[in-house]
């Protein structure tokens, strides 16, 4: 049997060193590359033509499904969609018979996915791959087309992943590629890049006010202008967060007011 090769891409590098790990336990498997993000999947799957991809779901500025429209249906191999909690990506992968793995998981689950892996890589029918990823990219399409907006989050801590009801945050502050969501007292850490997260925010809930803070409208207590002449928001529990020149009347227009106060 030839050696299988493979490529990772994940930004957590914690998760290319799980996936790596349990990949070297196999002697005909080759890691040919590891990715933290989705430019450098592109480049590396062009030039390396892995037998098999671990792509993650969620990668800052361009994600799995952009990875795929940027190397091509047709010349994107086989894949195993990795992902901590992505709605739309569960259901899709189901309906599809797609093979993906839900982070964190066990061994046993990794090797439950790389033998069904395998066997789609011996198969290897590249006009139905290709189907069947046009037909996912089509549905990703539709679905953001009909404006689904997010409705929660889910938090991992430790071993536990707690469920964040989206409307329960506060404001939601950007920290490179994660952001951090205040809800309350309590402030959870979550891996995404706030311009993609602002993209599946409901926008009759939530706006951003600055380069860096998304803000919940029915937080909002008030707009007002300081003796500096910055303007600021300031939250039901007091948190008073500065809002950009530009971004000031479109918060305006949110909040309902007919002008600037």
């Amino acid at each position: 049997m030839s050696d299988l090769r493979v490529l990772v891409a994940d930004d957590e590098a914690p998760a290319r060193r799980v996936l790596a790990r349990l990949l070297a336990a196999h002697d005909d498997i080759t890691v040919v590359a590891q990715c933290a993000d989705g430019a450098s999947a592109v480049e590396r799957i062009a030039r390396e033509r892995p037998g098999l991809v671990f792509l993650d779901v969620k990668m800052p500025e361009l994600d799995g499904f952009r990875v795929i429209e940027r190397v091509g249906v047709d010349a994107m191999p086989p894949v195993v969609f990795v992902t901590a909690f992505d709605r739309f990506a569960i259901r899709a992968f189901d309906v599809h018979a797609l093979d993906y793995l839900v982070k964190p998981f066990s061994d046993s689950r990794f090797e439950e996915t790389l033998a069904r892996a395998r066997r789609r890589v011996a198969e290897m029918n590249a006009p139905r791959l290709a189907a069947e990823l046009r037909t996912l990219l089509a549905a990703r399409r539709d679905e953001k087309a009909r404006g689904s907006s997010l409705e929660r989050f889910l938090v991992k801590l430790g071993s536990r992943t707690s469920i964040i009801p989206v409307g329960d945050v506060d404001w939601i502050e950007a920290q490179d590629y994660y952001v951090t969501l205040h809800v309350g007292a309590t402030a959870h850490l979550h891996r995404q890049a706030i311009r993609s997260l602002e993209a599946e925010l409901d926008p009759r809930a939530f706006v951003r006010i600055d380069r860096s803070a998304i803000v919940n409208l029915a937080r909002v207590a008030q707009l007002r202008r300081r003796s500096d002449g910055r303007w600021v928001v300031r939250l039901l529990d007091g948190t008073e967060l500065p809002v950009s020149r530009r971004r000031r009347e479109q918060l305006i227009v949110r909040l309902g007011a007919e002008r600037a106060p």
